[in-house]
């Protein structure tokens, strides 16, 4: 089995963003999305500082540190973007004017729903930033993870251990092994076996009853 690398993941899922989104690219893993939005598709890129029509990162040499994203990194824009403030952002995060977002996670359960801001360690520094506010306010929520821990537990579960930040909010998860729909019922479908794992190793991967 052959994981897809963290930039093979940003692909597939800059694959299923339609022409003309709205979306907005959380912190960490999801901001390589932006590296591989089509040429050809008018897609805008939202960050929560307010910037609305972020291109792709800049060729190393080229930053231009007064234009950076919600993660502090530098970033370009495109013809048309328009720069806000911090509370007009969070107006759109909130009013339902996003179509997708896509964020990490620590863990989604199989009724989608997520937790990706506290592993309620002692002692973590809590880290919520927008998150809340995009995964009740987006009409989509896409989550980037790999699918297990690096001890091996899988990050998709039967029910979120950890401290959420959205119900029933994930509607799709992409993965290193396997793309996966969350849809009404607890139901989980693979949609791509993106690793060729299978079937069972899938389950095994997992612990829960998948449809494919």
């Amino acid at each position: 089995m052959k994981r897809l690398t963290r930039d093979q993941i940003a692909e597939r899922v800059a694959r299923d963003i339609p022409e003309g989104a709205i979306v907005n690219l959380g912190i960490g893993l999801p901001t390589r999305v932006g590296n591989f939005l089509p040429a050809d598709k008018d897609i805008f890129l939202q960050s929560e500082n307010g910037l609305l029509g972020m291109g792709p990162a800049p060729a190393p040499g080229e930053e231009d540190w007064d234009l950076i994203n919600a993660g502090k990194q530098p970033v370009t824009v495109v013809p048309g973007a328009s720069y806000f403030h911090h509370a007009d952002s969070f107006a759109m995060m909130r009013g339902g004017h996003l179509d997708i977002c896509v964020l990490g996670a620590f863990q989604v359960s199989r009724d989608g729903d997520l937790a990706n801001w506290s592993t309620g360690e002692p002692g973590a520094i809590p880290a919520v930033g927008g998150a809340m506010d995009l995964a009740a306010g987006a009409r989509e929520v896409f989550v980037m993870m790999d699918l297990q821990t690096k001890d091996g537990q899988s990050k998709l579960v039967e029910r979120c251990t950890y401290p959420l930040t959205g119900l029933k909010c994930v509607s799709r998860v992409y993965t290193d092994v396997a793309v996966f729909q969350i849809e009404p019922g607890g139901v989980v479908r693979v949609v791509e076996d993106a690793a060729g794992a299978g079937p069972e190793e899938l389950r095994r991967m997992t612990g829960l009853e998948l449809v494919f």
